[in-house]
């Protein structure tokens, strides 16, 4: 049986590449020319409730970036896992980002309270976007009936 092409899984692997690129640029960020900066945006609380200082949740924060972007890419069979991993990464970050726009605390191309806040409003796309990208295609038939 004939069946087309899916654009969704097109445009879903594109978005997923895409991902794959912003959290290795910024895993890579936090693992090098970004760390001293971003060592400034982490909250006191995250270091108390985590018991490790502040450059520490940089690089763990970083090497998870990067875990998750080569996952994103090399493992297509766990790719909702994935998705739903990137989404909770970005969920578990977000307090922190939240905190960097209360105190104003600048950091890497985060600078002013504009960009500290508009980041904030991105958080929830972001989360969208790694579940989106990371979801299930759907092949259908040119009678519109699904293929499996």
């Amino acid at each position: 049986m004939y069946s087309r092409p899916d654009r969704g899984s097109f445009f879903r692997s594109i978005g997923r590449w895409a991902l794959a690129g912003l959290l290795g640029a910024a895993g890579a960020s936090h693992l090098t020319w970004g760390r001293r900066g971003d060592r400034i945006v982490v909250p006191d609380w995250a270091a108390r409730l985590t018991t490790l200082d502040k450059d520490a949740i940089v690089v763990a924060s970083g090497a998870v970036e990067l875990m998750l972007a080569a996952a994103l890419i090399a493992l297509p069979n766990e790719r909702r896992n994935t998705g739903r991993l990137v989404a909770a990464f970005f969920i578990a970050v977000f307090p922190g980002n939240l905190h960097q726009w209360q105190t104003g605390r600048s950091a890497p191309l985060m600078r002013t309270d504009r960009a500290r806040f508009l980041r904030l409003l991105l958080q929830p796309l972001l989360i969208v976007w790694a579940l989106w990208s990371t979801s299930r295609a759907h092949n259908t038939s040119l009678t519109g009936r699904l293929v499996r």
